[in-house]
């Protein structure tokens, strides 16, 4: 039970930094846009071109074609531009991750006009979250009234997601999708001019043009020249599939704080739910000599909600187990003329929120505003120096889901350090609110209001809130104590994560040259 002069005092504090916030924030980055036409050029390993389009030249090489290289393709090729678009494996992938678009990615798959790409593979409409924690609950619903019915998030198999993109990128004429492993980038006098690749029947070939996107996911051979790459590899996810079960929360996922860290469960089909149990630190119990299976069973399957736990039994019998690292990095890159990187070749961030699907999808809006006033991508160092910009006006929207993803796994995480016991406490207490108190997180969950000043004055008014329990019924000394820890312990988490994504251009873009950049001239 909330202490109702605890709960009035945090209520006026968060009326009072809303307030400010309103007064702070009231710019929102943008770009401009309008269309254009080129072309397409594929060399051989010796230098001979082969031209496969007769009538022109290739404007843009795509490097992969999961979520970002289809989606990119698509944009770019119903904007006119010429595309040859080369993964390694066109075959529908199998993975643990990506089956969850927010509502905030799900209008830019609108944007893009590929909303489509989520019908006909089962689909399901996601409303919001159910947060679990030592046998209470709560329920988090998306801010989705000012929205047409249509819009929530979508869960689904990756795979079958992909697929469509592909395909729909395919179906125009000016995009080709070419099986290959890409090997190096070509470079001439520090310039990008294309990518060297093997064809699926070991074929050596080169493909040339003006710019070239890296989109070749989390295990990017190619990024180390184009960025600083950080990775951090926080955790595992452990990943299951529940059949014959439904979730306490319908159209819901489902997140259980439970000792170490969190479990997740969202419906991937009509008749599917996907468990991803995460597990800290890099090594995971062994799943071949039956530790995975043990663990799963007798530290895991105790704190799963009871309508879930025969199906969780039943699927880890069923031995279908697969582990996925999961990977952070800050998006640190190096201005290259004729390249660009995107996608978790770019930018990666703990699954654990679902957005990096939206991120990407935000930036490929970005790039293509960008793109758009361009006639001619040949002037290579004017281009570089154009686009430099969007690692700017991407800040933001990328900033703010990064952060979160960070700072919420960090909290969601068991630990023995007391401050971040009661931080737990004060997070879950503080969503169960309701209100502005859930809505405000939930809206930057869902990418539906991705503003960084937002999303710092939630994450302190949880500590204050915490530090307000703390406090009552008297501020003794050692309660004073405790509640400079939560504060210290608080800034300890999100403060970091800021410093690697940012601060200026997180917060003050518009102070940075690089947004206000002009299209270079025809």
């Amino acid at each position: 039970m909330v202490d109702p002069y605890a709960l009035g005092w945090i209520i006026c504090s968060f009326i009072t930094i809303v307030a400010l916030y309103s007064l702070v924030f009231n710019r929102k980055s943008s770009s401009e846009a309008n269309s254009l036409t080129t072309s397409e050029n594929v060399t051989t390993a010796t230098g001979e071109c082969r031209s496969f389009n007769p009538d022109g030249d290739v404007d843009i090489v795509i490097v992969g074609a999961g979520v970002a290289g289809s989606a990119l393709a698509y944009t770019l090729g119903k904007d006119g531009r010429r595309v040859l678009v080369i993964e390694r494996d066109l075959n529908e992938p199998d993975r643990i991750v990506g089956e969850l678009l927010q509502p905030g990615g799900y209008l830019k798959l609108i944007e893009l006009g590929l909303e489509d790409c989520v019908e006909k593979i089962d689909a399901q409409q996601v409303f919001g979250y159910a947060l679990f924690k030592d046998g209470k609950h709560t329920r988090l619903s998306y801010p989705l009234e000012k929205f047409h019915s249509d819009i929530s998030g979508r869960s689904f198999h990756n795979g079958r997601f992909i697929q469509r993109m592909r395909a729909k990128a395919a179906s125009l004429p000016n995009v080709r999708l070419e099986q290959g492993t890409v090997t190096s980038l070509l470079e001439e006098q520090a310039t990008i001019k294309g990518v060297a690749y093997k064809t699926k029947d070991a074929q050596e070939l080169s493909a040339c043009a003006p710019l070239t996107i890296v989109c070749d996911g989390c295990f990017s051979n190619l990024r180390r020249t184009l960025c600083n790459p950080k990775v951090d590899v926080p955790s595992c996810f452990v990943g299951l599939v529940l059949e014959n079960c439904e979730l306490p929360c319908a159209n819901h996922g489902h997140v259980i704080l439970g000792d170490p860290s969190p479990v997740l469960f969202y419906p991937i089909s009509s008749t599917e739910i996907r468990c991803l149990v995460d597990v800290p630190g890099q090594k995971v119990p062994s799943i071949s000599n039956g530790e995975m299976a043990k663990y799963l069973k007798t530290v895991v399957a105790p704190q799963v909600p009871p309508e879930l736990h025969d199906a969780f039994i039943a699927a880890v019998d069923k031995g279908n187990i697969r582990t996925m690292p999961n990977r952070s990095m800050p998006a640190d890159p190096y201005p290259t003329p004729g390249a660009l990187l995107m996608g978790d070749a770019f930018n990666m961030r703990h699954p654990l929120t679902g957005g990096g699907m939206t991120v990407a999808l935000s930036d490929i809006v970005v790039l293509r505003n960008l793109l758009k006033p361009l006639r001619d991508l040949n002037d290579a160092p004017s281009l570089c120096k154009y686009l430099e910009s969007f690692y700017t006006l991407r800040k933001p929207v990328a900033s703010t889901i990064n952060t979160l993803a960070g700072a919420l796994y960090k909290v969601f995480c068991a630990s023995p350090d007391p401050a971040r016991k009661e931080m737990r406490q004060a997070c879950f207490d503080y969503l169960s609110l309701g209100g502005l108190f859930s809505e405000g997180p939930v809206s930057l969950l869902s990418g539906l209001n991705p503003r960084p000043l937002s999303l710092v004055l939630h994450f302190f008014a949880v500590a204050i809130y915490g530090v307000g329990r703390l406090l009552l019924p008297f501020p003794s000394p050692k309660r004073i104590w405790s509640g400079v820890r939560l504060i210290a312990s608080a800034s300890g988490i999100i403060l970091p994560i800021i410093k690697a994504e940012g601060v200026r251009q997180m917060f003050f873009p518009a102070t940075v040259p690089a947004y206000y950049r002009t299209p270079p001239a025809a």
